[in-house]
């Protein structure tokens, strides 16, 4: 279910929208960056009925309205800050070959890694430390190997993951993979 979808059900379950649930939460001293995530969702059960995947919702919306969010480009230079710095221009050559082989790729950063997107379908993910470049891969079916391992519990939206030590390794075996993500998204 997508965020909107939650959003959705709620205003249709309670007749409220984000707005009034802030409203209410500030009425109720629940409007703090320290709120636990429990105690909103206990509000909510009590008061409107809403399970925890609707509350965790609504305590998304709490928290978002304390702070803006970072623009995408915030994020994006955030990934890349420091250290890690010297991936961006190694991360940038990747989507640029994309698009050359006629990928229509966009990117979404989170505060921890970029996603490769086709239209709204994430198709690799990819996370930086100051030694290496990481690469999930969203390939169904594929098994691991090589260099190629599966992803286990470092990123549950991909299959596969590979681990790159430099820019050098960023191979046409590791693009073929990539452009095999984007073509099955």
């Amino acid at each position: 279910m997508t965020f909107q979808a939650y959003i959705d059900t709620i205003r249709e379950k309670t007749g409220k929208g984000p707005d009034d649930f802030v409203a209410e939460a500030r009425a109720k001293g629940l409007l703090d960056p320290f709120a636990k995530a429990n105690v909103v969702q206990a509000w909510l059960a009590e008061d409107y009925g809403l399970g925890p995947g609707h509350g965790m919702a609504i305590y998304s919306v709490l928290r978002d309205s304390l702070a803006p969010r970072p623009s995408g480009d915030e994020r994006l230079e955030k990934v890349f800050a420091g250290t890690k710095a010297h991936w961006r221009p190694v991360f940038d050559a990747l989507v640029a070959r994309l698009e050359t082989s006629g990928a229509q790729t966009s990117t979404a950063a989170t505060d921890t890694y970029v996603s490769l997107l086709r239209g709204t379908k994430k198709f690799a993910v990819a996370q930086f430390t100051a030694r290496r470049f990481d690469l999930g891969l969203k390939l169904k079916g594929e098994e691991a190997g090589g260099r190629f391992e599966a992803s286990g519990s470092w990123n549950s939206m991909v299959t596969l993951r590979v681990r790159l030590a430099c820019a050098a390794e960023l191979d046409d075996e590791v693009f073929a993979a990539l452009r095999r993500a984007y073509d099955a998204a």
